[in-house]
């Protein structure tokens, strides 16, 4: 019998079809057993797709999911309609006030954003890498939503799986890019081991989520580096060694 899709929901979102999946209730097999989304991955097609199709029957069954081509940008489009996996845009964020569409975000350690405006009709998915975090890709996910008629102080967001402080060592270098833009990130670091600190991806993501005046943040906690049979991670892929990585989507729809 085939295992069921993992389903990780946050309660602000309640009432919205979405889903943080991981790795369990997939086809896939070898070093990216499991739910494995990703079209670059190396995986076999026909498995990702099958993946694909499981995900979105978990969260909002017969809907489409539009996807974009992730570059670690602060870029958001707006959904109109669906296209297809050739037609992806290049873009880290999107935004939709259509029914029936599935806002699709692939991650393998970095920060799955879900918002919602339940009173406008309107929700968004980012992916927040730290490039994208601190390029303001959070930022320009609210402002796409409020083009469509949202309010900051309506909307929800959620944060995912993602990597932990405890898991993410980083070097001066780049402890030194977010001092620069900000004295105040100067909290999101731990020192580590010499010359090395602990960033704290998801809760950099959250404060900028609050300061941006969203009216609900949220954070499941879920580290993805820490739990492999639960979650893809490309830090621990490439601790470990391995030829290649799986990723897991993060889903968002209107009814």
């Amino acid at each position: 019998m085939a295992k069921p899709v993992e389903v990780n929901r946050a309660e602000v979102l309640a009432g919205i079809p979405h889903g943080f999946l991981g790795r369990r209730g997939g086809v896939s097999t070898g070093v990216v057993a499991g739910l494995n989304v990703g079209l670059g991955s190396g995986d076999e097609e026909a498995a990702v797709a099958e993946n694909r199709k499981r995900a979105a029957a978990a969260v909002l069954p017969g809907a489409p999911i539009v996807a974009c081509y992730q570059i670690h940008s602060p870029d958001c489009v707006t959904v109109g309609e669906p296209w297809s996996d050739a037609e992806r845009p290049q873009a880290d964020a999107l935004v939709t006030d259509r029914p029936g569409l599935l806002l699709g975000i692939v991650t393998a350690d970095c920060t799955p954003v879900l918002f919602a405006d339940r009173e406008a009709g309107v929700i968004g998915a980012a992916h927040a890498g730290w490039k994208g975090a601190i390029g303001g890709v959070t930022d320009r996910t609210i402002e796409a939503m409020e083009a469509l008629g949202a309010r900051r102080s309506a909307i929800s967001a959620a944060i995912g799986p993602t990597i932990a402080q405890a898991s993410y060592e980083v070097d001066e270098g780049f402890r030194e890019r977010f001092f620069s833009a900000d004295s105040a990130n100067e909290r999101f670091f731990e020192a580590g081991k010499p010359d090395h600190w602990q960033f704290d991806l998801p809760a950099y993501v959250a404060a900028r989520l609050a300061g941006a005046g969203i009216g609900q943040v949220a954070t499941l906690g879920l580290d993805t580096y820490a739990v492999p049979d639960r979650f893809y991670s490309f830090r621990r892929a490439t601790h470990r060694g391995e030829p290649a990585y799986g990723r897991q989507m993060s889903l968002i729809g209107l009814p």
